[in-house]
């Protein structure tokens, strides 16, 4: 692995070893954050995740949602926000949230790293834009 895939790797599995079960996203994000990610683009339903980093950009393959042929869901604000509340609450893992938002319509999303915004982007050009919280990481 080069440099920065080997970074961006351990600084997931470290996030990992770190995150507690609720509110675990903003832990993830500061990792992230402080190994040099400046955003992170993921497009559902094929479950890839793009890193942007200062030196370079890394893809991450996960495991696709559907295969074959798919309608795709209305976008669907209130569904969103409701698997956004189940992932924050520690009630689903993250597969299911990923499932929960591709069902509620949602192709993808970006998370900057700088500004700690996400924004979740349906087929059609609607979006929806969540802030989260500033944490400190421990060394």
């Amino acid at each position: 692995m080069s440099t920065i895939t080997t970074r961006l790797t351990d600084a997931q599995k470290f996030a990992m070893s770190i995150r507690p079960k609720v509110g675990g996203f903003p832990v993830l994000a500061e990792v992230l954050r402080n190994a040099g990610v400046v955003t992170n683009r993921w497009s559902l339903p094929s479950c890839q995740a793009i890193y942007y980093l200062k030196e370079g950009s890394v893809v991450q393959q996960g495991t696709p949602l559907v295969t074959g042929v798919h309608e795709i869901a209305n976008f669907d604000r209130a569904a969103l926000i409701t698997a956004l509340r189940t992932d924050q609450e520690g009630r689903s893992t993250f597969p299911e949230f990923l499932k929960s938002a591709w069902e509620a319509g949602v192709i993808g999303y970006d998370v900057d790293f700088a500004s700690r915004k996400v924004v979740y982007y349906g087929v059609n050009g609607e979006s929806y834009l969540e802030e989260y919280p500033a944490v400190t990481i421990g060394k």
